[in-house]
């Protein structure tokens, strides 16, 4: 089949790099050309948890020229309209976009190509960019770490759905997931607490998990998203196994004390990871904060949830675009 990542940046380039060294065909497209250029000339270097060179395929979004039966799609959600609409062309007749971005990026998707044509995807493991070919994995290289849900959004075609699984699976541990919503807001809950306050600080989630005072932030802001999802009546998936809202949803001080005492120990296999919204402002671009933090925020209104926590992420990553403040750890005096 003819597979492509589109956005292959820091995920991406992992990821294309693993299922290339499994023997599979695969494009990686991304539109720095300094990055792609040293992706054709060398290969994609992965550095940090796991160091290896693998030659690889990639091109700029100009160079496209096939007819893709699986788009992996891990560009920033906020473009998806426009995104989508352009990789129409290059779909075949029943190809599919799977997409493997943070927040709910499947409605969007699904409003361009059908649900039918639609499949999601959340990747439980990180990595950062540093360009011209490199990217690091800053999530321990295990199976039970690099691991990935996945779920159809409408009537998706069987054979091309297994054969994502099977690519994936060159990679790390594949969960097929029946509540894929439910499974979408299990990693929703992580990206809220820990990359939110990861821009608000400027920190990796190591630190904010090992400070008292932002580790209960973090703590807060998880709650927070249990509640809205118990209350839109979603029930959330375990993540890597273990049941979030059962380790995270205090309701005495017992609990919450024994939830901020587990809540390092969780994050220590991802205690490096920085998020990928620190980078968009090292490039002057807006962060998706609205696509995280923010539907929380709004699902929280729609069925009168108070989320004050996810408000002021938001209200303070808005004030870092705006350069009116900077990513900085004082900022936790904010809240």
């Amino acid at each position: 089949m003819n597979v492509a990542i589109y956005g292959a940046g820091a995920m991406g380039t992992v990821l294309g790099a693993y299922i290339t060294k499994a023997g599979y065909d695969i494009d990686l497209i991304n539109r720095n050309k300094e990055h792609v250029n040293a992706l054709k000339k060398s290969g994609a270097k992965i550095i940090g948890k796991i160091e290896f060179l693998q030659p690889v395929k990639a091109l700029l979004p100009e160079e496209m020229t096939k007819k893709y039966d699986i788009i992996f799609l891990m560009t920033k959600q906020k473009y998806n309209k426009e995104v989508v609409e352009f990789l129409i062309p290059y779909l075949s007749s029943k190809g599919v976009i799977c997409t493997m971005q943070n927040g709910l990026p499947e409605i969007s998707v699904a409003e361009v190509i059908g649900k039918d044509r639609t499949i999601g995807c959340t990747m439980s493991w990180g990595a950062t960019l540093h360009g011209k070919g490199i990217s690091e994995l800053t999530s321990e290289a295990t199976r039970e770490t690099m691991t990935f849900s996945i779920g159809k959004y409408g009537n998706n075609d069987d054979t091309l759905f297994n054969y994502i699984i099977e690519l994936l699976n060159t990679m790390g541990n594949v969960k097929v997931e029946e509540n894929f919503i439910g499974a979408r807001w299990a990693k929703l809950l992580v990206n809220a607490a820990f990359s939110g306050l990861s821009v608000v600080t400027g920190a990796n989630f190591g630190k904010i998990s090992k400070n008292r005072k932002s580790r209960l932030l973090a703590l807060k802001a998880i709650k927070e998203c249990i509640d809205v999802a118990e209350a839109a009546n979603i029930i959330i998936e375990p993540l890597q196994g273990k049941d979030v809202v059962k380790l995270m949803n205090y309701t005495n001080i017992f609990k919450k004390q024994l939830s901020l005492f587990i809540l390092p120990i969780a994050m220590k296999k991802h205690r490096l990871i920085r998020s990928s919204m620190l980078r968009d402002l090292e490039k002057g671009r807006k962060t998706e904060i609205d696509s995280i933090n923010g539907i929380v925020c709004e699902y929280g209104q729609k069925y009168n949830v108070e989320t004050p926590i996810n408000d002021t992420i938001v209200a303070i990553v808005q004030h870092i675009e705006n350069k009116e403040i900077e990513p900085n750890w004082n900022n936790i005096m904010l809240f």
